[in-house]
């Protein structure tokens, strides 16, 4: 193992320059670790998003043993609502599935560096398996619900270690990452889509899925070339040092990007506050993003389409994970640089979606299919480019907490967003 560069260019003396096929190997192994810690990492959280139509019909489909079948016949909580809603919106799904990340994300700058990586990657693999196993074995939507909130702790967990981790690799490993999670959304949406579609249970669709988290475990500990003191002992001793808290005062200063102690509180309120202007409109994006998804998709229903309205709820949530990953993955062709540009789009996206729920003025769904792929590319762009812009305009010093502080900003706009999405689901749900 060694110690990756921050820097391509970076000259190293000519005994201790690794041969160049090392160095291509050591890349494409990190490339591809953190491009499948990002899709195993979200796998849960995209799943469990996809199956809440599913989570929350349960209830309406008495004597089911798990969850219900993949195509249940409408049964229309209120006969006096044209949306065919159910009772609790699919915004409770999201808020089991958000707030433990925003409580994990809100308190990791201030302590979680103190718990070494290893450990971390443990937890939220565990968490994830067991958040399949409770759903797919769920009586009640209340436990169904429990199953969720292990899928928030895995991904919030993973979400704030990985990314904290890039901090200690070549920047490129971020759009490795992002592409990834926007791998994750497409590829947890259109298998769920897929196997439902061709007959599989929701209980034997989400016990398929237990080969991810073992997967994530393989790629942290097996496929990753971790960072190696600049003057090692040995392996052990290397890789020791990588699995050290690498903020901890207990780490070796050489396993650190710039050999700088902890922060003081003062500094990183400092970082924070230079942190604003990413942070702001990443908050705006994912609030109206998730607004659409978790408030609008449930009730942008369509009669006039063989889809059933579990299968339009897939569609949806399938498109969007689509645009995610397309543009998540475009860093290397587009690099946006003002943030603040796709936070007012995607909340145009909102006003108009919304219009429609209200009025109900788009003739066919295949209009509300585009939108959804757009409202996809957006957010995708705005999660790569925001850590992108961080990564470079922070110095190796403060990445590390930058990268896990900023990471807080998707969590809170989709939690915001839920807490206002539930109330106006009952409110929408009266409507004639």
């Amino acid at each position: 193992m060694r110690r990756l560069s921050d820097s391509e260019g970076e000259d190293t003396a000519p005994e201790s320059r690794p041969p160049l096929r090392d160095c291509q190997g050591a890349h494409w192994k990190n490339a591809m670790g953190f491009w499948l810690l990002g899709l195993c990492n979200n796998f849960s959280y995209v799943v469990m998003l996809s199956a809440a139509h599913d989570i929350l019909r349960h209830q309406r489909a008495p004597g089911n043993h798990s969850l219900v079948d993949p195509d249940p016949l409408p049964t229309p909580h209120s006969n006096s609502s044209r949306f065919d809603c159910n009772s609790v919106s699919t915004a409770a799904v999201l808020l089991a599935d958000i707030l433990p990340t925003l409580v994990i994300k809100l308190l990791a700058p201030l302590g979680l560096h103190l718990l070494p990586y290893s450990p971390r990657v443990l937890v939220s693999g565990g968490c994830a398996a067991g958040s399949f196993i409770l759903v797919a074995f769920s009586h009640s939507v209340v436990t169904s619900l429990c199953g969720v909130v292990l899928a928030s702790i895995s991904s919030g967990l993973g979400e704030v270690t990985f990314l904290s981790l890039t901090a200690f690799y070549p920047r490129a490993v971020i759009s490795w990452w992002s592409s990834g999670t926007g791998g994750a959304g497409l590829l947890g949406a259109l298998l769920y889509l897929g196997l439902t579609q061709a007959g599989l249970s929701p209980q034997h669709t989400l016990l398929s899925m237990l080969g991810i988290p073992a997967l994530l475990l393989a790629s942290y500990f097996f496929l990753l070339t971790f960072p190696e003191p600049q003057d090692p002992g040995g392996s052990e001793e290397a890789e020791r040092a990588a699995r050290q808290p690498l903020m901890s005062s207990e780490a070796p200063e050489e396993s650190k990007p710039d050999a700088s102690p902890s922060l003081s509180l003062q500094e990183r309120w400092t970082v924070f506050k230079g942190l604003l202007c990413y942070i702001i409109p990443l908050v705006l994006v994912y609030f109206a993003e998730y607004f659409i998804n978790q408030g609008l998709f449930e009730l942008l229903f369509f009669r006039n389409t063989s889809l059933s309205h579990a299968q339009q709820y897939r569609w949806y949530q399938m498109l969007y994970q689509a645009g995610v990953f397309v543009s998540r993955s475009s860093l290397r062709c587009c690099h946006i640089h003002f943030t603040w540009a796709l936070a007012l789009l995607q909340c145009l996206n909102l006003a108009f979606l919304l219009a429609d729920v209200v009025l109900n003025f788009l003739p066919s769904i295949y209009f509300v299919f585009l939108i959804i792929l757009y409202e996809g590319f957006l957010g995708g762009a705005a999660y790569v480019n925001t850590f992108h812009n961080i990564a470079l305009e922070t110095s190796d010093r403060h990445r590390e907490f930058a990268m896990a502080a900023a990471c807080v900003s998707d969590t809170l706009g989709i939690s915001l967003s839920g807490l206002v999405v539930l109330p106006l689901h009952n409110f929408l749900c009266q409507l004639s």
